[in-house]
């Protein structure tokens, strides 16, 4: 259950991350709301998940699916840019978070 948790607080991640993005230097109230309530949320579970999880493996997983989604969530919306070597970079860490899980 650790890992469930741990994989949607790595999701939430991403989404403060664009909705700081989004708040203008919380000037705009809805992304601002939403950053604070996904921040709490990201944060809550990953201090749930390492109860389970060591420390290191853990965060490095968080912050690994937070930096996944957020570029990709940037290509989405054409703020950055797909490259072949942000692709196979990409692809490169998620290799990385799986590893984590396997020889956890």
């Amino acid at each position: 259950m650790a890992w469930v948790i741990l994989v949607a607080s790595g999701m939430l991640e991403a989404v403060w991350a664009a909705a700081l993005s989004k708040s203008n230097g919380f000037r705009r109230l809805r992304p601002s709301l939403l950053f604070f309530a996904a921040l709490i949320l990201s944060m809550g579970g990953l201090a749930w998940a390492m109860r389970e999880l060591p420390t290191g493996t853990a965060y490095a997983v968080w912050t690994g699916i937070g930096a996944v989604l957020t570029v990709l969530w940037g290509f989405s919306t054409r703020q950055e840019k797909a490259t072949t070597a942000r692709l196979g970079l990409l692809v490169l860490l998620v290799g990385s978070i799986i590893g984590l899980k396997v020889v956890s």
